[in-house]
């Protein structure tokens, strides 16, 4: 007879499937864009009235929870729908609700079984530095080269404390958010500038990481004692 543990992972993985299933298809029922553009996304928010931003938040969750599906657009249509500071309250209020699922479905499934094969791991021990693991997650949320789902389903794994996660996910992820929805705001206006500026906006970010390595290692180091 299998475990009663394993039943109930195995039970959580096809809840979870079944809802998020039926949650894609609710939405393409209201008119949602399959292709998740952000004029269609930002046209179709628009013509929900009240509704809109409940609905850009559950699309920004199943966003991080599926993880292939890009959250940038989906910033940038919350830009576009309700403005820089309503774009950006709703698309991070729906980034951390994803963050929080993906981080409890990976604590409650694989935890367990990544420490047994991992506990030599310091990051997977359980007397592993809260402080290295919130700097670890609000670096990798600060600077888009990491997969948002990918660092999300990983901190699961992890002893984090879920305050800590939460608060390192939020204020790491604020800067790009307010980046990618006030130039789907400005888009609207200045297309060609808008363009420009992500451009070199994007190009910045990911070269502050190895700017950071060069002339503030030792900063950094000290930081994660």
């Amino acid at each position: 007879m299998k475990n009663p543990r394993t039943l109930n992972r195995l039970l959580l993985l096809v809840i979870l499937g079944i809802t998020l299933t039926g949650l894609w298809l609710l939405l393409r029922e209201l008119g949602m864009p399959g292709n998740l553009s952000t004029g269609g996304m930002a046209a179709w928010l628009n013509a929900q009235d009240a509704a809109g931003p409940l609905l850009l938040m559950l699309v920004m969750v199943m966003a991080v929870v599926i993880g292939p599906i890009p959250t940038l657009p989906v910033s940038a249509a919350a830009g576009m729908a309700f403005g820089v500071v309503g774009g950006t309250l709703v698309a991070s209020a729906g980034a951390l609700a994803g963050a929080l699922t993906s981080f409890g479905i990976s604590r409650f499934i694989a935890r367990d079984l990544v420490r047994r094969k991992l506990g030599d791991n310091p990051l997977f021990q359980e007397q592993a530095p809260q402080k290295v693991l919130f700097w670890s997650v609000f670096i990798t949320r600060l600077v888009p080269l990491f997969s948002f789902a990918l660092v999300s389903y990983a901190a699961g794994l992890t002893v984090i404390s879920t305050w800590r996660y939460a608060l390192a996910t939020y204020l790491g992820m604020l800067p790009m958010t307010v980046v990618f929805v006030t130039l789907g705001r400005s888009f609207q206006v200045h297309p060609v500038a808008a363009a420009i500026a992500s451009a070199i906006l994007l190009v910045a970010m990911f070269l502050a990481p190895y700017y950071l390595q060069r002339f503030h290692g030792e900063r950094l180091k000290r930081l994660f004692r």
